[in-house]
């Protein structure tokens, strides 16, 4: 039998072309929108909303693994970025972290985004 290629297909939950739009962010609009979904799972998880609150972590963790994967950010910024989707778990999961320091954090990127957009 002939080597047949078979094409995946990733499914994304923000859309089929988000992988696409996201390489063409510059990492301040990046982290600024990882910083929103992380901001709502917070949000939700304050609220005590299980439901609500793994969405919106499942979403921040798919557009960090994007930003994880994004070529330009491989030579210089991939063991920053690992160690910032390991800390939002950490914060977001644990009950004895301060996840509002982190969410400072990434305010300050999408204000820097805003500003330079």
């Amino acid at each position: 039998m002939a080597n047949k290629l078979y094409r995946t297909t990733m499914l994304y939950i923000h859309g089929s072309d988000i992988k696409q739009k996201w390489e063409k962010m510059t990492l301040e609009e990046q982290l600024g929108n990882i910083g929103s979904e992380f901001g709502r799972a917070l949000n939700w998880k304050t609220k005590n909303q299980p439901e609500y609150f793994q969405k919106a972590f499942e979403r921040m963790l798919e557009l960090m693994d994007l930003t994880i994967a994004d070529p330009r950010w491989q030579n210089h910024r991939l063991k920053e970025l690992c160690r910032l989707r390991e800390n939002a778990c950490l914060e977001l999961s644990d009950e004895s972290q301060n996840p509002a320091g982190l969410n400072k954090y990434f305010l300050q990127f999408a204000t820097l985004a805003r500003v330079n957009h």
